[in-house]
């Protein structure tokens, strides 16, 4: 007597190309591909080797602040063209096209919000916009957040993730950007009012030499590239190796550049207990 009855199975064959795209994610650092639902559910992380994807400045807003509790500030606000730059592309030109594809007027969201029950103020800026870099808009913006922060008596939290630096189709007003928005936290540090600088991969140039490398407690995510210059222009102009790990966060961290590396998943908590902590010193005095 037979155990199975016999059947006659079909294979079916599945072609590349009746996968849905957008199903899987192959990790770039372990290339590991992960369901992309899970993914998400896991904040952008591989939970294989605890690589922290990029996110734009929506998501990052959605993962650090209590649902519905963010107030955007100057939405509407958006850049000219003091230069009328032209190249390979116009700057109107970038502009209009990086619009479309962030849904952002520039390469910042600023705002005000909560984080467990504890007000803010926060900037993110976005690297798919002009790489995340810094002109006349974005530098306006941080500053009148900062400075709205200072009259409230807010913290203010600033997550850069922006691989641009200084914005080259705006010249000098670009530049001044730098200034401006370090003169602003200068005063709001002077009111005894924190300030927490959140690297993240990238974190570079005219960023990273102004209001990103001048917070009261710097933390970044792991392995995030920090820096002003490239490692690779670097190793061109000096002629030599650089360290392995160079302008990693942990090698910055070791270096004493920045004070915590942190875990996407660990910033709410850590974020609300510096905060917590600023609050209660303040009171002490």
């Amino acid at each position: 007597m037979a155990l199975f009855a016999s059947k006659k199975y079909t294979l079916v064959t599945v072609k590349k190309k009746d996968i849905p795209a957008g199903l899987w994610t192959k990790c770039p650092d372990c290339e590991v591909p992960t369901y992309t639902k899970e993914l998400e559910n896991n904040l952008y992380v591989c939970s294989k080797c605890g690589y922290h994807f990029s996110v734009s400045a929506r998501q990052r807003v959605t993962m650090l602040l209590d649902e519905g509790t963010f107030q955007e500030m100057d939405a509407d606000m958006i850049s000219a063209d003091p230069l009328e730059f032209k190249g390979p592309k116009a700057y109107k030109e970038k502009l209009e096209s990086d619009q479309k594809i962030t849904g952002l007027k520039d390469a910042v969201l600023t705002g005000t919000g909560l984080l467990q029950k504890q007000s803010l103020a926060l900037a993110v800026t976005d690297s798919r916009f002009i790489m995340g870099s810094m002109g006349s808009v974005v530098g306006e913006k941080i500053t009148r957040l900062v400075e709205h922060a200072t009259t409230n008596r807010l913290p203010v939290v600033i997550i850069s993730g922006s691989g641009g630096g200084a914005r080259m189709y705006e010249g000098v007003y670009s530049l001044m950007q730098m200034a401006k928005t370090c003169a602003a936290l200068a005063r709001h540090h002077k009111a005894r009012l924190p300030y927490i600088s959140f690297l993240t991969n990238p974190t570079m140039a005219g960023i990273m030499a102004s209001f990103a490398g001048i917070g009261d407690v710097i933390m970044a995510e792991p392995r995030a590239l920090i820096g002003f210059t490239g490692p690779r222009v670097i190793e061109q102009t000096m002629h030599r190796k650089l360290p392995e790990g160079f302008q990693r966060s942990e090698f910055l961290m070791a270096h004493g550049l920045i004070d915590m590396i942190i875990r996407r998943k660990e910033s709410r908590s850590i974020i609300n207990q510096i905060i917590g902590y600023t609050h209660q010193q303040n009171k002490a005095l």
